[in-house]
């Protein structure tokens, strides 16, 4: 008699919570995971890209071309969590949310 044992999944290498509150007091959250990509993230793949191309640092992440209006209806963005075992702390308050999508380059697209 043979046993088969599975190896432990093993856990992502970077998870991030990451939440949007605006001014119409509507708030977001997602789960991202990437290494393997993963959670509720609507566009992980993207935001996992994003991510790896800075090495998990938000404040570097280059905005993407993309026009927005000048409207200022706030939003207050952050991430908290791991990349690739160091620990992530971002926020940063957007004018608006097609700002918060292009200055992100998606990671706050949710």
């Amino acid at each position: 008699m043979t046993l088969n044992c599975l190896a432990p999944a093993h856990p992502p290498a970077s998870t991030l919570q990451l939440t949007t509150h605006d001014t119409a007091n509507r708030i977001g959250s997602v789960v991202l995971t990437c290494d393997p990509n993963g959670g509720t993230h609507p566009k992980r793949d993207k935001a996992c890209t994003v991510l790896a191309s800075v090495g998990g640092d938000l404040s570097k992440v280059t905005p993407r071309h993309q026009a927005c209006t000048l409207i200022y209806a706030p939003v207050d963005a952050t991430a908290v969590g791991t990349w690739r075992g160091k620990p992530v702390t971002f926020k940063t308050t957007y004018p608006n949310r097609c700002i918060a999508d292009r200055d992100s380059d998606g990671v706050f697209a949710f």
